[in-house]
């Protein structure tokens, strides 16, 4: 009975550890910006992509700045993290409207929204790959890297993901409804 008893607050206690490891990519600022357009998907992809590239930012301040450097592969970890998680963000938004009956105003919208999401991702695209070849120029650098390696495949595979999405999603919807075929 004692054995059970333990092996409850055991997993009681590693729960809790694991989930207070789950951080939340947005701050409470973007959080309520975003809460403000929930009905919005256009200004919702906007916002979404903003906080995305403000990720990229940190990562090349962070990496700017020499003072930084203790520690600087794991807050660069966890930034990928954070870009990983909101271009899940963007998907399931790109998700959520895909496919749905949209006025003309909102397909418009939609259809911007989608070439701007393509648009972020190619630059940021460009970053990581910048990140990945900066990661193996030096000692420093190369250490660094060992800290935050996966986490940047991740990112990459994230961003490949929403960009084919993206894509895929703007042959899909066309910029004007058809029209109902006569009988």
């Amino acid at each position: 009975m004692k054995t059970a008893k333990r092996m409850v607050v055991l997993l009681l206690v590693v729960t809790i550890a694991a989930s207070a490891r789950k951080r939340d990519p947005l701050t409470d600022a973007e959080a309520d910006q975003l809460r403000q357009v929930a009905l919005e998907p256009y200004k919702r992809l906007k916002l979404f992509i903003k906080f995305t590239d403000a990720r990229l930012a940190s990562i090349d301040e962070l990496r700017a700045d020499a003072a930084q450097a203790n520690g600087r592969g794991r807050k660069i970890h966890d930034l990928l993290e954070d870009f990983g998680a909101l271009l899940d963000e963007i998907n399931a938004n790109l998700d959520t409207y895909q496919g749905r009956p949209l006025s003309k105003d909102d397909r418009k919208d939609f259809h911007k929204g989608l070439k701007e999401v393509i648009e972020a991702c190619d630059k940021w695209e460009a970053k990581l790959k910048s990140l990945k070849s900066d990661s193996e120029t030096g000692p420093q650098t190369t250490k660094e890297a060992e800290d935050y390696r996966f986490a940047l495949q991740d990112a990459q595979d994230s961003l490949q993901s929403a960009a084919e999405i993206a894509r895929e999603y703007i042959e899909e919807t066309p910029l004007e409804e058809k029209p109902a075929k006569k009988k």
